[in-house]
C-alpha cells in the first residue's frame, strides 16, 4: 500500500501501525527523493507486503522533527509502530530490500 501524505497522521497513529511498515519522509522536489524512488519501488516489488507511508516533510513539520529526520530521503521501517532500521539517503535497493526482510520477518 502505498499512501502519501500532504497532511501529515499524528505520531501517535504511526506509533500504533500493527505489523512492518516503511515510512519514508521527504519532499517532491528533493532530488535525492527522485532518485531513491525507483530504488524504494525496486526494493518494495521483491518484498512480502509492507505498508509504504510517504510523507510530505518540510518547515513546519513535526512528524519529521520528532523522528529526528534531518536528511531526505529517510526511511524509517517499523515493526508493530516501533522502529527497527533507518536508512538515509539510500543508493541502492539491496541496502533497502535488507531492512525490508528484517521487519518481515515473523510477520
Amino acid at each position: 500500500m502505498d499512501t502519501v501524505h500532504g497532511s501529515e497522521p499524528s505520531r501517535a497513529e504511526i506509533d500504533s501501525l500493527q505489523g512492518p511498515a516503511l515510512v519514508e519522509f521527504g519532499a517532491a522536489w528533493c532530488g535525492y527523493c527522485r532518485a531513491a524512488r525507483p530504488l524504494i519501488a525496486s526494493a518494495l516489488s521483491g518484498a512480502p507486503p509492507v505498508r509504504y507511508i510517504r510523507i510530505e516533510d518540510g518547515k513546519g513539520r513535526r512528524l519529521g522533527r520528532s523522528f529526528g529526520v534531518k536528511l531526505w530521503p529517510t526511511l524509517i521501517f517499523l515493526k508493530d509502530g516501533k522502529e527497527i532500521a533507518r536508512l538515509v539517503r539510500p543508493e541502492n535497493s539491496g541496502l533497502i530490500q535488507r531492512a525490508l526482510e528484517n521487519i518481515c520477518k515473523d510477520a
